[in-house]
């Protein structure tokens, strides 16, 4: 009987090594001549243990992690090949692993079980039923199904997804756009990538039950220029679901169409914004739109356009497979359904956790995370990514929650959650915020351009020792004021962490030499 070994093939696995270890395993396999498939499958999300091999047994399949090349050989003598081995590399049975088995998969069911180009694995676990669901639905239906669902967009900004819909629906024009916004840039996220790399068909199905929903009929992936591996995954998957007429000029044979591609970003935070990445995408510079009027009425190339994220899309075949109830019975409040969560930073069991909204931040990072890589204690984490506030313990015990995070003042944007441990220098953490949107502004507006440059600048005087307390003082009206007045949410939300700062972190922004006293 044919023995099935699983060694993953995304960014991630790859840059520790997989492709040497699929490599050597196949090669020992020739030459014992054991009877193998090698799978290259989509990585499970666990990156702490990543490379993560497993072995399909019996009993279910087994993991091994983190395999070095230099373990091949070990894993190869214990007998990797009868598929009961007995290493200390051994995890045991992977769906058994805690850190995988207290989730609730809803969007990510489907991550690392199979090759991610292979139509049939897709297909084989409820792979465009959501699709041939929608196929039987009036237009107004399947927004309805969307709004009933609860799903708010889960690009950071959590407008009701169904809502946008509608007014695309509603728009009178002779062409519609569905924009997928992949420019995942906020630091400690990879939730994007992990859906591209290892369930490509899913965002597929997504933005096409998406068209048929607001009468659009092309669709464009602005996807970040540093995700080559997603590039080349994704337009084969596009070529090939084109090819099984699940995207073109007779979707599944009911005569409607929409059309699908790829373009790559310009390399900028800023297009992350829904109106620079308009503009970047129709060839100009990633520049901010003023709004109104708002994308959905006059967006890209000034027709009405359905901008979301790849997470909002990705959530559709589940949606419209199990239904908008399955959906919305998850989560807690005004959040609904899942939200997968990044675990980054200092910690040491990073990687991707789907789970319902309303565990707490401290839950996410002691049962899932394990504490800090370092072993010393949590200090701060960051949420949402580099707009986010930086939160002390105190705040730890809240929700994760929309409207819980914004009562605090904080954001869970696109669920990244940044660890830092008690050797960590805050001040010089508020000015990498200030010194993050120097950089990345699109210079467009005062407040943003101008702000960030005078924020890092007296963030160095307060440091410095020059006048503190004053400069404090001016710190604190130029947060206000970007707040105010930025055109969008990256001069608008850059002085957060540093309001957090200020606020919990005083200590830390006070010159080393009176901290030292």
């Amino acid at each position: 009987m044919t023995l099935q070994i699983f060694v993953p093939s995304d960014t991630t696995a790859c840059s520790l090594g997989a492709d040497a270890i699929a490599a050597a395993i196949e090669l020992a396999a020739a030459q014992s001549g054991a009877d193998i498939e090698l799978i290259r499958n989509g990585s499970r999300g666990l990156f702490w243990l990543e490379p993560m091999v497993e072995v399909e047994t019996p009993a279910g399949r087994v993991a091994y992690g983190p395999v070095e090349i230099s373990d091949v050989h070990g894993l190869l003598k214990a007998g990797l090949f009868d598929g009961n081995v007995e290493h200390p590399l051994c995890g045991g049975l992977t769906e058994e692993i805690p850190f995988l088995k207290n989730q609730q998969r809803v969007t990510f069911a489907r991550l690392g079980l199979g090759d991610p180009l292979s139509l049939e694995h897709y297909l084989a676990h409820d792979g465009f039923r959501g699709l041939q669901q929608a196929l039987s639905l009036r237009p107004a239906d399947m927004v309805q199904q969307v709004m009933d669902s609860g799903l708010r967009g889960r690009g950071g900004a959590a407008f009701p997804t169904g809502i946008k819909w509608k007014t695309v629906l509603d728009a009178e024009a002779d062409q519609k756009y569905i924009v997928c916004n992949a420019d995942e840039g906020d630091s400690g996220t990879f939730a994007d990538r992990l859906v591209m790399e290892c369930d490509p068909y899913m965002l597929i199905e997504g933005m096409v039950i998406a068209g048929l929903a607001v009468g659009a009929n092309q669709g464009y992936i602005y996807l970040r220029s540093e995700y080559p591996l997603a590039q080349r995954i994704m337009d084969e998957a596009i070529v090939r679901a084109r090819a099984a007429g699940y995207v073109g000029a007779n979707i599944c044979g009911s005569g409607r169409q929409f059309e699908l591609e790829v373009r790559l970003g310009a390399g900028a935070y800023i297009c992350g914004e829904e109106t620079a990445l308009l503009e970047s995408l129709e060839g100009k510079r990633g520049m901010v739109r003023a709004k109104p009027p708002l994308p959905a009425l006059k967006g890209l190339f000034a027709k009405p356009t359905v901008v979301n994220n790849v997470l909002s899309l990705a959530a559709l075949p589940f949606i419209f497979d199990k239904g908008a109830q399955a959906y919305a019975d998850l989560g807690m409040g005004r959040s609904r359904g899942t939200l997968p969560f990044q675990l980054a930073g200092n910690v040491r069991q990073g990687g991707l956790v789907e789970l319902a909204f309303g565990v707490s931040l401290r839950e996410l990072m002691e049962d899932f995370g394990g504490g800090t890589f370092t072993g010393r204690p949590l200090k701060a984490v960051q949420v949402g990514g580099p707009l986010g506030a930086y939160l002390p313990e105190s705040q730890w015990d809240t929700p994760l929650d929309y409207e819980a995070f914004a009562a605090i003042g904080a954001v869970l944007g696109h669920g990244g959650v940044v660890m830092f441990d008690d050797t960590v220098d805050m001040g010089e953490q508020a000015r990498f915020s200030m010194e993050f949107c120097v950089v990345e502004s699109c210079g467009k507006c005062t407040p943003c351009r101008i702000g960030s440059t005078r924020g890092v600048e007296v963030i160095d005087k307060i440091r410095s020792g020059q006048q503190p307390e004053a400069n404090l003082a001016l710190l604190d009206e130029l947060c206000t004021t970007m707040i105010d007045g930025s055109l969008c949410a990256m001069g608008g939300m850059t002085p957060f962490p540093v309001q957090s700062v200020m606020k919990y972190f005083a200590d830390d922004l006070r010159p080393l030499a009176d901290r030292e006293r």
